[in-house]
């Protein structure tokens, strides 16, 4: 290599990366199951016995999937005590934006003041979030960022039917946030990821947008086979998870808490239980009063626990699982 080829490649660091500060925001509305129950043919009994959720957050017509995002971006970084400006890029993952283009991660970046930042979104439904923090932890490990903004920002009432009686009750609005920054050592362990597309027609619209050129009534919405993922989940996560906590050089004992996509109360409680968790690992369980809100689900948790009057100190399992079908799962040291 000639003297002065590739410069980039002095950027590289040695250490890691780790989680700097967390951010959330949240509806100001709160859905009950007896509000859902008026579109559906359901009970409050029932929803809470199917998926423990007993109250939602939608979004008001201007809180949108880029406000939500903004608000969630800017506690993060206040939480970090680091200015906007120095935030090298923005990585936003969202499965219910509806504008096709542009995409919202460098609108939402300006927002939030690190207008000069990279900026794009990242789709992978309600993994998205585990996604994007992998992400951020190879930019910043290789030098190519010292500081990036990840975030989940969901509209999920934007692509469901009010009145589907499988997902309606499911679903909630809501947007987190973490800043990732450099460290001595590594605080965010090696992702463990993949993808199963055989099983794509679980979580999909049935149709595309195009669909409604000719049907002007028509909306595509969100369609999903609850008990085929239910059992996907249980099954194929639980090694996802266990990998995780090897591939992190830990054992579950070492554990401070397990963060999963909220997806349902009874797949959290499952997987915890096929973990074989001690006692002493605390569980989020944020769905219960938030319900499924995608790829904003983990850091909307996290957020949760952090804000408790004894939050949990250490090492957090994240995983993440959803429409594609898709997954990751990945340990991290906590703020």
């Amino acid at each position: 290599m000639r003297p002065g080829m590739y410069p980039a490649l002095t950027r590289r660091r040695a250490g890691g990366a780790r989680l700097l500060g967390v951010g959330a925001y949240r509806p100001e509305r709160v859905v009950t199951n007896d509000e859902i129950c008026a579109a559906i043919d359901s009970s409050d009994a029932w929803i809470r016995q199917r998926s423990g959720i007993v109250s939602r957050r939608h979004a008001n017509p201007d809180e949108t999937v880029v406000s939500m995002a903004v608000a969630a971006g800017r506690e993060a970084l206040a939480a970090a005590d680091v200015p906007a400006d120095r935030v090298d890029a923005v990585v936003v993952a969202s499965m219910s934006n509806l504008q096709q283009s542009p995409p919202i991660g460098p609108e939402i970046a300006c927002r939030v003041g690190a207008g000069a930042a990279a900026a794009f979104d990242l789709g992978a439904a309600c993994a998205g979030f585990c996604h994007a923090l992998a992400v951020a932890d190879a930019l910043v490990c290789a030098g190519t960022a010292r500081h990036v903004l990840v975030i989940g920002s969901e509209r999920m009432t934007d692509i469901i039917d009010p009145a589907d009686r499988s997902t309606a009750f499911l679903f909630g609005d809501g947007a987190g946030a973490v800043l990732v920054g450099p460290h001595s050592r590594p605080g965010i362990g090696p992702v463990v990821w993949g993808s199963d597309g055989s099983r794509s027609n679980l979580i999909a619209h049935p149709e595309s947008w195009l669909s409604v050129r000719e049907k002007p009534d028509f909306w595509p919405t969100m369609r999903m086979m609850g008990q085929e993922v239910f059992r996907w989940a249980i099954q194929e996560m639980t090694p996802v998870a266990r990998s995780a906590v090897d591939e992190a050089g830990l054992t579950v004992a070492d554990l401070a808490a397990f963060v999963p996509h909220q997806a349902n109360l009874r797949i959290v409680d499952k997987l915890a239980a096929a973990l074989d968790l001690p006692p002493a690992v605390r569980v989020a369980r944020d769905v219960v009063s938030s319900g499924n809100t995608s790829a904003a689900s983990v850091p909307l948790a996290l957020h949760t626990m952090l804000q408790e009057d004894d939050p949990p100190r250490g090492h957090a399992l994240l995983t993440g699982f959803g429409a594609g079908l898709s997954y990751s799962a990945l340990v991290v040291e906590l703020p």
